[in-house]
């Protein structure tokens, strides 16, 4: 129980905040710039971003420490009838939570290649609204605010080049060309292909004034969601589409950028893969198991040999060892200095801490259920819940982290030790 709380700490105080120092790029707007470190240690200038995939990893490590809260509520209440029954209890919750957690791990890229596609048309609209705008002989709203039809209908004839009613894909084409998609990797067929698809709600390949004017009237709409409710100004004046492209821009870098053709990679025979990765993963639950006692062992008599006590081997030495690679690979990645690698650093911590909270809880619940042991680790569980609530909040509620934000999980740690070590060997909660 030394080694899961030590292992779990260190992942997300130790090597967390090392990888923002390591990390860090200069902030621009609350994004950090790739491969831009100018502002050298600057504590609010210099930091590191991630996208929202990480941010729900991190939601998803806090959501693991409910078996933990499961099992140390009989400690609280002071009943010892129910500790058996509560250790079942958050055996079975693992068990659930950890595949739930890997079926999401499974789907979790088609999510992200939706989402990204659907920002992607946003971006589109957004580029064909401003140039709309341009192009108006009017106010594109009216001075309650609401879509000016008759100035969109404007539009539309002087789009309608051959004048027959109906927009063709080549007249889309030619409208579109003129449009510059800003941090977005997108060719103008393709957006000729999503404007359609979005307009052309009759499916006979020809967006008509009808539908030109509900697609054009539906998207400003949306945009006052960005922009506020006030009407436009005028003709030059396009902060309400501002405010849309600027808020479509930053929800598009939020989930990753341009990744959407990097999201979803072709899998050669998916049933190997599948059946593979159930089988390591069962592997790696019976090591566990296995060497649990001869584990325990080493540390006892490696403790008598040496006279430390087993609280420091347990909770400082063996996550050293344990994780040493984990944590090399994780502040190398993170030296790239993208937000790209920065992101799946980060998702790969809360994605082992949270492993940590599901699997190897669940084998150590299934050893004391089986053989009848007491539960009495009181100070490890408080521990992995403050670090975790703590970190995952932080990380839960926002992508920008400054180089401020490293000194909070590197304190973190020395407050751990020192918790754990006054809770049980001051304290004797265990």
């Amino acid at each position: 129980m030394g080694l899961l709380a030590g292992s779990t700490v260190m992942l997300i105080t130790i090597i967390w905040g090392s990888c923002v120092i390591v990390g860090k790029c200069d902030l621009q707007d609350s994004v950090a710039k790739d491969l831009q470190d100018t502002k050298g240690f600057s504590l609010t200038g210099s930091g590191v971003s991630t996208d929202i995939w990480t941010s729900y990893a991190a939601m998803i490590m806090v959501i693991s420490v409910i078996p933990f809260i499961i099992v140390q509520l009989p400690q609280v209440l002071h009943s010892a009838s129910a500790r058996r029954l509560a250790v079942l209890i958050a055996l079975i919750v693992s068990l659930i939570l950890l595949i739930t957690y890997c079926f999401y791990q499974v789907f979790q890229p088609w999510i992200q290649k939706r989402r990204l596609a659907y920002v992607k048309h946003k971006h589109v609209i957004s580029g064909l609204l401003k140039h709309l705008k341009k192009r108006a002989l009017g106010r594109l709203l009216t001075d309650e605010g609401e879509p000016n039809e008759d100035i969109i209908r404007k539009l539309f004839h002087t789009i309608d080049e051959n004048n027959d009613g109906n927009l063709s894909k080549a007249e889309l084409r030619a409208l579109i060309v003129g449009i510059q998609f800003e941090e977005i990797d997108l060719d103008k067929n393709e957006a000729v292909d999503k404007v359609m698809n979005d307009f052309d709600t009759s499916n006979d390949q020809f967006v008509d004034e009808g539908e030109f004017v509900k697609g054009i009237s539906r998207w400003l709409t949306e945009a006052k969601r960005y922009g506020g409710s006030g009407p436009d100004a005028g003709p030059n004046s396009s902060s309400i589409l501002d405010a849309f492209h600027i808020g479509t821009k930053r929800e598009h870098k939020r989930l990753g950028g341009d990744q959407s053709d990097e999201v979803v990679e072709a899998v050669e025979n998916p049933k190997w893969i599948t059946y593979k990765a159930v089988m390591m993963l069962l592997l790696g639950t019976l090591i566990a198991a296995v060497f649990a006692d001869p584990l325990v062992d080493a540390v006892d008599n490696f403790s008598d040999a040496t006279s430390i006590p087993t609280f420091f081997i347990s909770f400082i030495a063996l996550p050293l060892a344990t994780n040493s690679s984990e944590a090399v690979s994780a502040i190398i990645f993170a030296s790239r200095k993208k937000n790209r690698t920065t992101s799946l650093t980060f998702s790969e911590l809360y994605g082992a801490v949270t492993m940590n909270n599901v699997l190897c809880l669940a084998v150590f619940l299934a050893l004391v259920y089986v053989r009848e042991l007491t539960w009495d680790f009181s100070s490890e569980v408080l521990v992995i819940l403050i670090v975790c609530v703590v970190m995952g909040l932080f990380g839960s509620f926002r992508t920008n982290f400054p180089l401020w934000t490293s000194s909070i999980a590197l304190l973190l740690y020395p407050f751990s030790l020192a918790l754990v070590y006054v809770l049980d060997y001051v304290l004797g909660w265990s």
